[in-house]
């Protein structure tokens, strides 16, 4: 592939890298510059790789105004088996940035033509300047300014990061003024801002079954907890086949990631609305507060463009490894789901993602036939708990469950919510009264099978 609008070519690093940078945070689509391929298409490998990719960092964080910390990422790849440096820039919402030792000018300010930087005209630079983002949530005070970060702090030290005493400025935690700013009061260890997570019985919001809240903390742990509980939602059906055992989750799990962590980090706090999650009968809803930033079409953002909104918020999701690489969030979702589970609102941006058909219904009747017949299937679609429940039926049909629960070292409670799973399964029966009465397993089972053995 050739230079273009969206690509820089470069044999080695060389000085004139922040005016390239400059041009892509100041174009509309961002782009990006490849260190160690030349203007033919060569490649060379890179010696060092390492020093590379450190000095650009350095270089980008201190010689670019305003701030483009979060705005570029930094990774290695491969090009006909050599090793290049790949440098992802984002469009960013200051325009127009510059190079700070030549000033807001026409020496420091350039934008991307075609496939070169060049300078921008003393018009743009005060059209740009004029519709600057200044209600950014680094720009925004803190209403509370006694913030501690212990939460922030062992999530970095869990990717072999230390915050150093100098980490709120590093971090662009504070504002003009030397005052915490709202991205340190999200990532604060206590807050005000919480992010719901709703699950309702059917397939509108009428019967609220489970209201969760996530937040009054860092927002870094909110998501993690999302993610978490998201998991444990995401139930796996599966079918044994002569050949083989087929599986199938209510959603792409990778998907639905990249989407959660999309919606907290692009979310607009500057209102302070929090996105939102829902889970209904058939469908899981993602909820962000904001509109696409200014400058981007669907096209775009379909596309991978990426404009972060809460650009600190970006780099700190990537430095915990929850955030890939920048623009690579959509693209991913594409990949499982169709651009119709994005719909565009005048002020939201919803993500509706269908659960995929379970292979079984458990309450089916193909359910207990096939597995009537294939124990096999009956075995691998049961949990070990429930094998076990079923073993101590087998063995006393009119066991207690009180019984049951001192044998396998559980509850009581959880004995009772095993065996009344498997009642909705149609595998065992009461028969006769509570005090007096037995079991009857009506599927053969498995465990049967091994004590006729």
């Amino acid at each position: 592939m050739s230079e273009n609008n969206r690509i820089e070519y470069k044999r080695e690093l060389t000085a004139d890298l922040e005016k390239e940078v400059v041009a892509f945070l100041n174009s509309r689509e961002g782009g990006h510059i490849y260190i160690g391929i030349d203007n033919s298409g060569a490649v060379y490998d890179l010696t060092d790789s390492d020093s590379v990719q450190l000095k650009i960092k350095d270089r980008l964080k201190n010689n670019i105004k305003p701030s483009c910390m979060g705005l570029f990422d930094v990774v290695e790849e491969t090009a006909q088996g050599k090793e290049i440096i790949k440098i992802i820039v984002a469009s960013g919402s200051e325009k127009p940035y510059y190079i700070a030792k030549k000033c807001m000018s026409e020496k420091g300010c350039f934008i991307r033509v075609g496939s070169a930087a060049e300078p921008m005209p003393v018009k743009i630079i005060e059209e740009y300047f004029s519709k600057r983002t200044r209600n950014s949530i680094g720009n925004i005070i803190s209403r509370k300014q006694d913030l501690s970060f212990e939460q922030l702090k062992i999530y970095y030290e869990a990717q072999g990061l230390t915050l150093n005493e100098n980490f709120a400025q590093n971090l662009e935690l504070l504002a003009e003024n030397n005052k915490y700013n709202y991205v340190a009061y999200l990532l604060s260890d206590r807050n005000g801002m919480s992010i719901k997570l709703a699950k309702y019985a059917g397939t509108d919001r009428v019967d609220l079954i489970e209201n969760n809240e996530y937040g009054y903390c860092s927002l870094v742990k909110a998501t993690k907890s999302i993610l978490d509980k998201l998991e444990v939602e995401n139930k796996t059906s599966a079918k044994i086949t002569p050949k083989q055992r087929i599986e199938r989750r209510m959603w792409d799990s990778v998907a639905i990631r990249e989407a959660v962590v999309n919606a907290i980090v692009h979310n607009d706090y500057s209102t302070e609305v929090p996105p939102k999650f829902e889970i209904f009968s058939d469908r899981l809803e993602i909820t962000s507060y904001g509109s696409l930033p200014e400058g981007m079409t669907q096209n775009d953002f379909f596309k991978g463009v990426s404009i972060p909104r809460n650009k600190e918020l970006m780099r700190i999701f990537r430095d915990l490894k929850l955030v890939e690489h920048l623009g690579s969030g959509v693209p991913r979702i594409l990949q499982s789901y169709t651009r119709d589970s994005f719909i565009f609102l005048d002020n939201f941006i919803r993500m509706v993602f269908y659960f995929n058909t379970p292979l079984y219904n458990e309450n089916s009747e193909e359910f207990r036939k096939d597995f009537g017949k294939n124990s096999e299937g009956f075995r691998e679609n049961l949990s070990p708990m429930l094998i076990e429940v079923l073993k101590l039926i087998e063995q006393k049909p009119d066991i207690t469950a009180v019984k049951m629960a001192e044998i396998l070292n559980k509850s009581s409670r959880t004995i009772e919510n095993y065996i009344k799973k498997l009642k909705d399964m149609k595998i065992i029966e009461r028969k006769g009264a509570k005090l007096g009465g037995y079991w009857n397993i009506v599927i053969n089972t498995d465990t049967k099978k091994e004590k006729n053995e």
